[in-house]
């Protein structure tokens, strides 16, 4: 049974849904909050939180990237718009792309940020879930900063980035850890090509958790992909680069299987 997943909607319209996923250790609605302005009123916008992050319930048993999947395209399916796109970070984007192996056609477009078919190791998952679990998620905040943000940007963007870090101790630590494991299982390299629906990979240049040649292999390995590298941008584009991050989803509300907006350098892989 999947998880129990809670949304916010953070805008209301009778067009698109935008449905947006977080990163792990992440609140939804803070992470996105920088890109709902500049998405203008075209869109209904609704985000979701991890178990145990935000607003949703904490994890009760273990579950898959997969369940979470399923989970998410129940919510989709519960809104009425006259079409959807799914947007994610890391953990988030993994969910997209299972949304693609699991629920095609359900969205017009997955935008697949900061992410991959894979990410990490197995064994760097569990321990930090064994870590998070004898300590707390105050015991990865410092390792979160380094990951999440490019160099310089704590610095020039200290509310942003504390913002997201001083929640981070909040978060329910068995439900992190739960979302670790299931990253740890979590590997659909092999299914890349099974996906039809287009799909937007995005990376941030200085990104160490999913650099930009895991977004160039999900754009060569999907049947309709493309994708964009983020100069200055880490692990968490909406955050450190909202005005592109906007632009990117709405030239997919415009056109899901359209070229990316002339402003922004495609990656030299996309396709």
């Amino acid at each position: 049974m999947f998880p129990s997943l809670t949304t916010t909607t953070l805008r209301e319209a009778d067009g698109p849904l935008v449905l947006l996923g977080p990163s792990l250790g992440t609140g939804g609605e803070r992470l996105w909050a920088p890109v709902v302005p500049l998405l203008g009123e075209r869109a209904r916008i609704v985000v979701w939180d991890l178990p145990g992050h935000g607003n949703s319930p904490t994890a009760q048993r273990g579950f898959t990237v997969a369940d979470l999947a399923d989970a998410v395209a129940e919510i989709a399916a519960a809104i009425d718009a006259p079409y959807a796109v799914h947007a994610g970070v890391s953990l988030g984007g993994a969910t997209g792309l299972e949304l693609g192996l699991r629920h095609a056609g359900t969205f017009s477009a997955l935008a697949v940020l900061c992410s991959g078919a894979a990410l990490g190791t197995p064994s760097a998952w569990h321990e930090r879930a064994a870590l998070v679990r004898e300590h707390g998620t105050a015991a990865v905040v410092a390792g979160s900063e380094q990951r999440w943000f490019a160099p310089g940007f704590v610095a020039a963007q200290p509310e942003a980035a504390g913002g997201l870090l001083e929640a981070l101790p909040g978060v329910d630590a068995e439900s992190y850890a739960r979302c670790c494991e299931a990253l740890a299982d979590y590997d659909v390299s092999a299914d890349l090509g099974r996906i039809t629906d287009p799909v937007l990979a995005v990376a941030g240049a200085d990104d160490q958790v999913a650099p930009p040649a895991l977004a160039d292999r999900i754009a060569r390995d999907v049947r309709r992909g493309r994708s964009v590298t983020l100069p200055g941008v880490a692990h968490l584009a909406p955050t450190e680069d909202p005005a592109a991050t906007a632009e990117l989803l709405i030239s997919l509300l415009e056109d899901p299987s359209g070229d990316p907006p002339p402003t922004l350098r495609p990656s030299e892989e996309t396709r």
